[in-house]
Parts: C-alpha cells; sequence; structure tokens
C-alpha cells in the first residue's frame, strides 16, 4: 500500500453510546452517512472515538462493525498503550484485520526516551500486518517525537504517515521536505496551512460537520485553488473555534446528537457539553447553511 493512501481527508469517528454502552445502530447508521461523503477513509478508536474508555472487547466490536459498513472505504485503526507486550498482543489480533493502517502514538505516562520511541514504533512497525501511522501528540503522551526520530522512523518499510498535533513548524516543514512519510494535520484549526505547506491531507475531528467542505477544500489546495480554499476554511473558522472549546468529544457529539445521529452521552470521566456551547455551536453550524464546496474537477 503506497504513500498515495494516506491523503485527502480522514474523519476520527466518534463512538456513539447509549445507556453507557457501545451504540451500536448509531455507529453503523454513522458509517453509511459518512462513507459517501468524500472522505479518504475513517479512523476507529482514535481519541475522538473515546478509546481509552473502551476495552479491548469494545474496541474490536466497534472495528468489526464499522468494517462491515464501510462498503471498501479504508480504515484505520488505533492503537495505543504504554505496555509493550500488551500492545503488541492486541496488534496480533488487529493483523486479522483487512486495516488500511494503524494510527499509534507514543506510549503515554511513561515518557521514553527519543530511542526508546525508535524502538517501540520499529518494533510495531515489524510485526504489523497494515503500515502505522506516527500519532505525534505530546499533549496527550507527554513525550514529543522529535525530527530526528522521525526521520529515522520513515526509513522504516512498513511507516509510512504522521498525523501531526506536535506544535513544531520547523519539524512539520521537515517532513514534507523529507518526502518519504505523508504528513496528515492533526490539529483542526491548522489544517488550511498545513495543506498549503505541502500536507498530504488531514485527520481531524471537524469533518463530521460538513465533510463535503472539508474535501472541498482539500480539493481546492491540490489544485491551487487557494482563494477557494480560505473561502471555505473562513466558512469553518466558527465551527472548529466552537467544536474545541471544551473538551472533544463532548462539543461534537452535542452538535451530532442535534442532527439526530446519536445521543449526546459519553463515557465518564468525559463529560457533556455545556448547555451553552451546545447553542452556539447549532448556530454556527447552521450558518453554514449556504456554504458550498466546489465541483469535483471544476
Amino acid at each position: 500500500m503506497g504513500q498515495e493512501v494516506f491523503s485527502g481527508i480522514w474523519l476520527p469517528l466518534v463512538t456513539p453510546f447509549a445507556g453507557g454502552e457501545v451504540d451500536h445502530g448509531a455507529l453503523r447508521r454513522l458509517v453509511a452517512h459518512y462513507r459517501g461523503s468524500g472522505i479518504a477513509g475513517l479512523v476507529v478508536c482514535g481519541s475522538t472515538g473515546e478509546a481509552a474508555a473502551l476495552d479491548e472487547a469494545e474496541q474490536l466490536a466497534v472495528l468489526d462493525a464499522v468494517l462491515e459498513e464501510a462498503g471498501g472505504l479504508p480504515v484505520m485503526m488505533g492503537l495505543a498503550g504504554f505496555n509493550q507486550r500488551q500492545v503488541l498482543a492486541r496488534l496480533a489480533r488487529l493483523n486479522e484485520r483487512p486495516l488500511a493502517g494503524l494510527l499509534t502514538p507514543a506510549p503515554c505516562y511513561v515518557r521514553p526516551s527519543q530511542q526508546g520511541l525508535l524502538g517501540y514504533f520499529s518494533t510495531l512497525a515489524d510485526h504489523a500486518a497494515a503500515p502505522l501511522v506516527l500519532y505525534d501528540i505530546p499533549y496527550r503522551t507527554g513525550i514529543k517525537i522529535e525530527t530526528a526520530t522521525l526521520l529515522a522512523l520513515a526509513g522504516h518499510g512498513n511507516i509510512r504517515a504522521l498525523k501531526d498535533c506536535g506544535g513544531s513548524l520547523d519539524s512539520t516543514q521537515a517532513v514534507i521536505d523529507d518526502g518519504r512519510l505523508a504528513l496528515l494535520a492533526g490539529e483542526d484549526a491548522q489544517v488550511l496551512g498545513t495543506l498549503c505547506l505541502g500536507g498530504r491531507g488531514a485527520i481531524i475531528a471537524s469533518a463530521h460537520v460538513r465533510p463535503d467542505l472539508f474535501v472541498g477544500l482539500w480539493r481546492a489546495v491540490e489544485a491551487g485553488r487557494l482563494a477557494e480554499a480560505r473561502r471555505l476554511f473562513r466558512a469553518l473558522a466558527p465551527v472548529l473555534s466552537l467544536l474545541f472549546a471544551e473538551t472533544n468529544p463532548g462539543p461534537l457529539k452535542a452538535l451530532l446528537a442535534r442532527q439526530g445521529l446519536l445521543r449526546d452521552e459519553l463515557r465518564a470521566p468525559m463529560t457533556a457539553a455545556s448547555p451553552a456551547l451546545a447553542e452556539q455551536l447549532a448556530a454556527a453550524y447552521a450558518a453554514l447553511d449556504g456554504v458550498r464546496a466546489p465541483v469535483a474537477g471544476a
């Protein structure tokens, strides 16, 4: 599977709950809702999917349901943990599924050295049937994957892309210039800037809201139509800001619940968005009604 697979707008899917349990009916409806929207693929059990609140059996059940409903749309699976033996055991079970990739952050809490990160990711890549997509998100893991480590890992044949939440413009540009890893924006507010720098796409929770506009933005940058891309980003900016005014995915689930796609329910200790923010989001979303993305190929 070549680097070109890791481009476009990928959607890190929320996990719906009902009465404390995974709502598989709503999950399947969500996949059906998004699979024809022009997105490049789905990411299951990332941070937006509240993966940390799901045990392994639940995660596998969510993944299997998504794979059944995806209709050929590529599916990437989150693989996170801080016990390498346990992560490898989970990886062996994931290897039985037809995955496009594995989204893999640094081990949280333990804060390994850069040499430790190099060994960790290389070991996972050695054992993985699907390509690894590195996930640099130091504000969640406690450790940044430094530029030199990213470039060293780019030499591994089964490490193909980076979801970039690292917060370093120099590192972002270095990975793009190196060219061996497809760089995917991970910070929603930075999607336009990252694409204009040469990023290949994005994995962003806000694409739940109007995937057609995000796909249109990506296509506009790819075609060099930057005025069109700026127009779409400016229209989306108020929603982007509100979606992260409280901890993700609380605001996102509040908005999706108003659209009838799921219940406004998260697993503790995560909490639902405040009523005031939910109202603001609903108004910002309504303001997008008249915004249209360009027709593909136009």
